[in-house]
């Protein structure tokens, strides 16, 4: 106990006295400076009946699919054919892919901000090869904007999901494999059938990582489009920083806080017990046939 105990005040100090005391505040109409007033649920009725909260949580929501799903989806294709080819310079290869991931976000928003301007790369590109006719300002179009976003989060988060699978897949005994192929099961067969079941653990982490930045992304949406063109792009977490930073409203801010942390954790719980290994799939071993009466004496 006496070795857990500086993390545990650590904790204590810096995760739960703040979150106790955002929840406080959201009962509170507060600027920050005067005399905070109390006004119940107020504040998280505002959340729910404000069309513009409820679009940014509609936001956050379509970015779980370029945040969660995709790079679950493009992890797992690029790990079972890492597993299964054989690449030169694998760990170069591999450290590339992973690069985007440790990059800080502030360097990634900014550089495809360049990218996907105007006259960026990729619209000098388009050009070149004769589709100058689809070129936009990508992150000033009210119809790209948000999935140009999404685009830049795929980008980031599939290097992590690959990672987390290569690891799943180096610990699966090869023999499953040895005796598939024997059966005659084909490449896809086998991802099916061996490698997708045995990597639920790592799919759950790979989804609870993604969900969670998909949810709780800031600084990538803010150092691009800082939530426009108009409000095509807002998500809660800009609503907070502007409530609490520029419009000093602490109460609705706080209010908000807290209903996209219950969000996540509930959507985090729902993918946990999706993914949970039931127990009547869990490997049984195989009991020794029963020996017949009278063995022993007939061997004798």
């Amino acid at each position: 106990m006496f070795y857990v105990a500086p993390a545990l005040a650590f904790f204590i100090v810096f995760v739960i006295v703040p979150i106790v005391q955002s929840v406080r505040i959201s009962f509170y109409r507060w600027d920050g400076i005067t005399a905070a007033t109390p006004v119940g649920f107020s504040n998280y009725v505002e959340v729910f009946t404000n069309p513009a909260m409820r679009e940014a949580l509609s936001h956050s929501l379509v970015l779980l699919f370029f945040y969660a799903a995709l790079p679950v989806v493009i992890g797992l294709f690029l790990a079972g054919l890492m597993s299964r080819i054989r690449i030169y310079g694998l760990t170069w290869f591999r450290a590339l892919l992973f690069l985007p991931q440790i990059l800080s976000s502030v360097v990634v928003a900014v550089s495809w901000r360049d990218i996907l301007a105007i006259d960026g790369p990729l619209n000098e590109t388009l050009r070149a090869v004769g589709l100058g006719s689809i070129t936009r300002a990508w992150l000033g179009d009210f119809g790209t904007a948000l999935p140009a976003i999404g685009g830049i989060g795929t980008w980031v988060e599939y290097g992590l999901c690959m990672l987390l699978f290569l690891s799943g897949i180096a610990s699966i005994d090869r023999s499953l494999y040895e005796a598939a192929r024997l059966d005659g099961a084909g490449p896809i067969r086998e991802f099916v059938s061996i490698t997708l079941p045995s990597l639920r653990p790592q799919i759950s982490i790979a989804l609870i990582l993604t969900i969670t930045f998909a949810l709780r992304n800031f600084d990538l949406i803010w150092n691009t489009t800082q939530g426009g063109p108009g409000t095509s792009t807002a998500v809660p977490s800009v609503y907070i920083y502007q409530d609490a930073f520029q419009n000093r409203l602490l109460g609705e801010a706080s209010a908000l806080a807290v209903v996209l942390t219950v969000l996540t954790l509930v959507i985090v719980g729902i993918v946990q017990l999706a993914l949970r290994e039931s127990p009547d799939r869990a490997p049984r071993s195989t009991p020794e046939p029963a020996q017949a009466p009278g063995k022993e004496e007939r061997n004798s």
